[in-house]
């Protein structure tokens, strides 16, 4: 993984449309017994581009793939039996293509891949449920997807486990408590979302404004993304550059790819970076697998004690982790009324 190698997209569909370098990424093994050396490598990782590769993280490849073989089911499912169970109000459910436009500005259409949102699962009589994001999940009937629920619900277990390891990586790079992200008001009580994605054959075209998924920075603490061996990944590692430089993130077999998100950037009062992203379509269908770590929605986001000081003051107000959630979801994603206006 040099990163003065370069693609292009001719080099995987034929069609060359542009050229980019390969970034190379700090690989953190979650089972080193060096804590020290995965601190210092993942510390490096969040001041250089906020991306980087976890390994040996006990998810299995196996079950890795299994989990990619039920999304694959699902959105095989015709687009009938799909926008049965289009989004709710609280986010949980199917995203056709176009449903959201992670890059405004730059974007003609909104980005060319669906999706699927799978929240912490909860009954409509919890008392969280009434808050805006909280609310029980929307599932397939179990007769057309035998397991789907099941199989989903597990993941989602064991992805927030490693999530929970690589937070207190994190907390140690930012002089923290081991235990700082733990808090009940974080991922003691969290508020993650699992996203599936599939990306169909379609070739992006940047110079026109057609891209699998626009320009963004995510939302929350951290992602932790799998990914199908497809190259689609681009990240820009200053976002204030002209012309925006673009680099490949190559998937890496049994491997996250962990990005830092805006809560992160603002925690850390901008040290460590919530990275601008975007997926390229190369003409190949790709599918991917975002896990989404966001802390409680009570949750206050305010620059972290050791991440300030007099000749470094905080750069961004406080603010609750669900207004903060609700902001970028409605700059993001179609109003669900233009949904049932078409019906």
């Amino acid at each position: 993984m040099q990163r003065n190698k370069y693609i292009s997209s001719a080099d995987m569909s034929g069609k060359s449309r542009e050229s980019a370098s390969v970034s190379a990424l700090n690989c953190i093994d979650l089972s080193s017994p060096d804590v020290q050396s995965s601190v210092s490598l993942l510390k490096q990782a969040c001041l250089d581009t906020g991306f980087f590769y976890v390994i040996n993280h006990e998810i299995g490849i196996e079950f890795m793939e299994e989990i990619f073989l039920q999304s694959k089911r699902f959105f095989d499912l015709p687009m009938e039996e799909k926008m049965k169970l289009l989004r709710n109000e609280k986010h949980r459910g199917y995203t056709p293509v176009f449903d959201q436009r992670l890059d405004p500005v730059n974007q003609i259409h909104g980005d060319y891949k669906e999706g699927y949102y799978i929240g912490i699962d909860m009954s409509e009589d919890d008392p969280d449920a009434q808050k805006p994001l909280y609310g029980p999940n929307v599932w397939p009937r179990a007769d057309i997807l035998p397991a789907w629920r099941e199989t989903m619900e597990k993941y989602q277990q064991k992805a927030l486990e490693v999530a929970k390891t690589v937070s207190r990586l994190i907390a140690q790079a930012l002089d923290l408590k081991l235990d700082f992200f733990d808090q009940p008001e974080m991922l003691g009580k969290p508020s993650a979302v699992l996203r599936l994605l599939h990306y169909a054959d379609q070739v992006s075209e940047p110079a026109k404004g057609i891209f699998g998924a626009g320009a963004h920075s995510d939302f929350g603490l951290i992602t932790l993304l799998a990914t199908d061996d497809v190259v689609g990944l681009q990240i820009c590692r200053d976002k204030d550059a002209n012309p925006q430089i673009w680099e490949y993130v190559p998937p890496l077999k049994g491997a996250f790819i962990v990005n830092l998100g805006d809560m992160l950037e603002r925690w850390s009062n901008c040290i460590f970076r919530s990275t601008l992203h975007r997926v390229v379509c190369t003409g190949r269908e790709r599918y991917s697998i975002a896990y989404f770590v966001e802390p409680n929605h009570d949750c206050i986001v305010e620059c972290l004690p050791t991440c300030q000081s007099q000749k470094n003051p905080p750069m961004f107000p406080p603010i609750k982790c669900q207004d903060y959630l609700q902001m970028r979801y409605k700059d993001t994603h179609t109003d669900l009324n233009s949904y049932r206006v078409s019906k």
